[in-house]
């Protein structure tokens, strides 16, 4: 068996209750969101920007760096995630500015809420997060996500 149906078997371990299920089903999307916003809020220096415009910044280096670990365990689930950031990315820029909140404001307060949910829905489940094992499992969590998608389409990975 390679690593990737390894990795989500694991992942799926501590993931069995419905109620867990759902949590993450809302909140690490949520918890990628913020987190990129978080980073999309940090400056580049100018010249970069000056040169690259809005959309190179610390969070599409952060997806660049984990694309690299996504596409060692599938193409396929590789290229949904540049997908899924895209939408996130789009996503950010409509909310950056909305309401006069500042974009690192409104995803710390994400963040902080969609981790309270990640660790209300381990303790309905009764089993620790899989990444207090190990951290690679922050990275898989989006892909045991999208697998889910991938089977329900019909398409492997």
């Amino acid at each position: 068996m390679t690593a990737l149906p390894l990795l989500l078997a694991e992942y799926g371990e501590s993931h069995q209750n419905p109620t867990n299920k759902l949590v993450h089903w809302v909140c690490v999307p949520l918890i990628m969101f913020s987190l990129l916003g978080l980073l999309w809020s940090i400056p580049v220096p100018a010249t970069v920007a000056a040169l690259a415009g809005p959309w190179l910044n610390w969070a599409t280096l952060v997806m660049a760096a984990a694309l690299l670990y996504y596409v060692r365990l599938s193409g396929r689930l590789a290229l949904g995630m540049v997908l899924v950031w895209l939408v996130l990315a789009v996503g950010l820029r409509l909310v950056d500015g909305l309401a006069g909140l500042p974009l690192w404001g409104v995803c710390l307060l994400i963040f902080a809420l969609a981790w309270v949910g990640q660790f209300w829905g381990h303790k309905v489940e009764g089993k620790k997060p899989s990444f207090l094992k190990d951290l690679q499992f922050l990275l898989v969590g989006p892909l045991w996500l999208l697998h889910f998608v991938y089977r329900r389409l019909g398409w492997s990975y």
